[in-house]
């Protein structure tokens, strides 16, 4: 009996090395194809059986029509606001994310970002490296994060680990969401306005889309108040960007940790310039242990669908 041929895969994203080849030896993949050669991907289209991609990965219902026999769609990541999950539920397709496996590594930036904003670390090792400590003598004094009011907007997974780090800092909890969580302790407000009227250092890690765009907006920033901190792991989507940089400029807000940005990776100039925030590039997930893991779960989800079991990870909206 001859074996039947290997599904085919598009990968909407370059796939890290880790991933990629493992894929590769049980799949047939196409390298991000539909961008790189059109002509190839028409021929080849029909026989899409799956596609591949990460978090900011743009899976359109144009592209899903192009693939008729498409079968799964499999993200590497937990955010997946890029795909148009009602186009595949309207055939049938299912979605999977991973989950989990990148909510501590997660947390620990969001806290490494509250720290160096409010401690100026990042401007302390230039300091340092500018001999200017020796020729100008010590620093201006920063400001203490350790037993400060800490705001959540977004309680799932990641906010709770957040949460449970900066408890160990003495910090007081509240939080923000759709609903108020049944056996959550900490006070919920009503919306991130009221949140941040009433915290020191707010972040967010709520998921992205259209449902929580420009949640951080102008109101909030001033709800926020001169001496607080943004703190933002989430989408770039979250916040408005204009609004904040702004915030900054004008010391509405006293400074913010930023691992997302709207137009990524493009980092307006404007914001690049202020010493009053942290910026790193999109790298909350990013360990080397982390990354393994989601490629892992994001092989096991195709891996399962091709053998008829259970999803390990479907998004919410498809289970």
């Amino acid at each position: 009996m001859t074996a039947s041929p290997r599904p085919d895969v598009l990968a909407v994203m370059k796939l890290p090395p880790f991933y990629l080849e493992p894929l590769a030896a049980a799949f047939t993949v196409h390298d991000r194809l539909h961008e790189t050669d059109p002509e190839a991907f028409a021929r080849i289209a029909p026989r899409i059986r799956a596609i591949t991609g990460g978090g900011e990965s743009l899976v359109s219902r144009a592209l899903l029509d192009r693939l008729p026999a498409l079968e799964i769609v499999s993200i590497m990541g937990v955010g997946y606001d890029r795909v148009d999950v009602r186009a595949a539920i309207e055939r049938r397709i299912p979605v999977t994310h991973t989950p989990g496996v990148l909510d501590d590594e997660v947390a620990d930036l969001a806290l490494a970002l509250m720290l160096s904003v409010a401690r100026r670390v990042p401007q302390a090792d230039r300091y340092v490296r500018d001999n200017r400590w020796a020729e100008q003598g010590p620093m201006p004094l920063a400001t203490r994060m350790s037993g400060k009011r800490l705001g959540i907007v977004g309680l799932g997974r990641i906010g709770k680990a957040i949460a449970a780090r900066a408890q160990a800092f003495g910090m007081a909890i509240a939080y923000t969401g759709r609903h108020q969580q049944p056996g959550v302790a900490f006070p919920w407000f009503p919306s991130a306005r009221d949140l941040a009227g009433n915290v020191d250092f707010l972040v967010a890690i709520t998921p992205g889309g259209e449902g929580t765009k420009h949640l951080i907006d102008a109101q909030v920033l001033r709800a926020l108040g001169p001496k607080g901190f943004l703190v933002n792991v989430a989408r770039g989507s979250v916040v408005d960007e204009a609004a904040l940089i702004e915030a900054l400029q004008q010391g509405v807000i006293a400074g913010a940790g930023l691992d997302v940005f709207a137009h990524e990776p493009n980092v307006p100039a404007a914001l690049r310039a202020l010493d009053n925030v942290v910026l790193t590039p999109h790298m909350a997930s990013a360990t080397r242990e982390t990354r393994q893991a989601m490629a892992d779960l994001a092989l096991a989800n195709l891996q399962a669908h091709f053998a008829g079991r259970p999803l390990p990870s479907p998004v919410p909206e498809c289970r």
